[in-house]
């Protein structure tokens, strides 16, 4: 049983976004939700309540459920994710390297065509998407030109 089509549609009737979902060691079924209004302990709370009703009802063999917010460093996972923090600093890393670079940090300036715009230092860069390997945001901390890790 593919797990993310169990559990997306009942995150979004919910009103939440399926961030990522990963299966850890023996029986730890990892849980990340996002909404446009952020994420806090009560929405956890009331999506681990109503996810752990709907894995035993389809009787999905897990030990432990996290359900928790991707943070300020949330991954870009999906086209709709590079569109909705477009003007966001991120770090995109790739498969291979593109005019020499493997890893890209800057601001999304937009999506067209699986193509990522991305103002890198004052100068628009092109990537692929099928070439990402893994893209995050890279907030700065305040006051700081470090980002949050």
């Amino acid at each position: 049983m593919d797990l993310q089509t169990l559990i997306e549609p009942t995150l979004a009737g919910m009103g939440y976004e399926l961030v990522t979902l990963d299966k850890v060691g023996r029986g730890l079924l990892r849980v990340f939700i996002d909404s446009p209004n952020g994420i806090n302990l009560d929405d956890c709370v009331r999506v681990s309540n109503q996810l752990t009703r709907l894995l035993m009802v389809e009787n999905v063999d897990y030990d432990r459920l996290e359900v928790s917010s991707p943070g300020t460093d949330r991954p870009l996972v999906k086209e709709a994710d590079f569109a909705r923090f477009n003007g966001e600093r991120a770090l995109v890393k790739l498969h291979a390297p593109l005019d020499g670079r493997k890893r890209f940090t800057g601001l999304i300036r937009g999506l067209q065509d699986g193509v990522l715009q991305m103002d890198v230092e004052g100068v628009l860069v092109a990537i692929p998407l099928i070439e990402v390997d893994s893209a995050h945001l890279a907030p700065l901390l305040e006051g700081s030109t470090r980002r949050v890790r």
